[in-house]
């Protein structure tokens, strides 16, 4: 039985997991940076709180995210609600990162949209792998061709 209320629950549970928990508002201003958060990107809450995404996305995409962001702000739908997204991300230290993550819309007791709740993953070593595997794959495949083309000679 939980004791001090499903209030505290919910705060326990955003506070201490350790994928990125970000509530944006319908002006794509931050309201809530989790503690996973600041370990995956190195910004404080207290440095994102208050302010725009801008920091964490890379300057190529952001046209990009504020085009889709205000999409699903005025349609109320995000297609991310269920399908994984992967993209690129930055640090604070510049570190370029991949990220994955799914949208939660949320809205008040009315059902007006307040703004989406982000829940991320830092996928930049598994990235970094398939990455290589890929590059390896390509070499393999040419010598696999330049050999066919050897014997057939």
């Amino acid at each position: 039985m939980i004791e001090h209320g499903h209030e505290w629950l919910c705060q326990q549970i955003v506070e201490n997991a350790s994928d990125a928990i970000i509530f944006a508002d319908a002006d794509g201003v931050v309201r809530l940076w989790n503690g996973g958060a600041e370990r995956i990107f190195g910004f404080r809450a207290d440095e994102m709180v208050g302010k725009s995404m801008d920091p964490i996305i890379p300057e190529n995409l952001r046209q990009r995210h504020w085009e889709g962001y205000d999409q699903t702000m005025k349609t109320g739908r995000t297609q991310y609600s269920r399908n994984l997204l992967a993209v690129p991300a930055l640090r604070k230290d510049g570190t370029r990162i991949s990220i994955e993550f799914t949208i939660a819309l949320i809205r008040d007791v009315n059902g007006k949209l307040l703004g989406p709740a982000a829940i991320l993953r830092d996928v930049t070593a598994r990235w970094n792998q398939d990455k290589q595997l890929r590059a390896r794959l390509t070499t393999l495949e040419a010598q696999v061709k330049k050999l066919n083309a050897e014997s057939a000679s």
